[in-house]
């Protein structure tokens, strides 16, 4: 069995994990603010930044930031 991780932990793998997506697809926070227009989702680059800084952002958020840098499949 896993050893259990706190919040904090929980947060820095979320933040890790769409860093991580964002670079591979080599998209800014400018960038993504744009494509997350594009799907009727209104974030300007600074509050992009701040909630990825601090790793906590609601699953949809994540699921739309997927979905507008046209990731399907994210390995955890």
């Amino acid at each position: 069995m896993p050893k259990a991780q706190t919040d904090a932990e929980w947060s820095s793998r979320a933040k890790n994990l769409l860093r991580s997506e964002l670079k591979r697809k080599g998209v800014t926070y400018a960038q993504l603010s744009d494509l997350l227009e594009k799907i009727g989702v209104q974030e300007n680059e600074k509050n992009i930044a701040n909630k990825i800084s601090r790793g906590v952002f609601t699953m949809a958020f994540f699921l739309q930031c997927m979905a507008a840098i046209e990731v399907t499949e994210v390995r955890l």
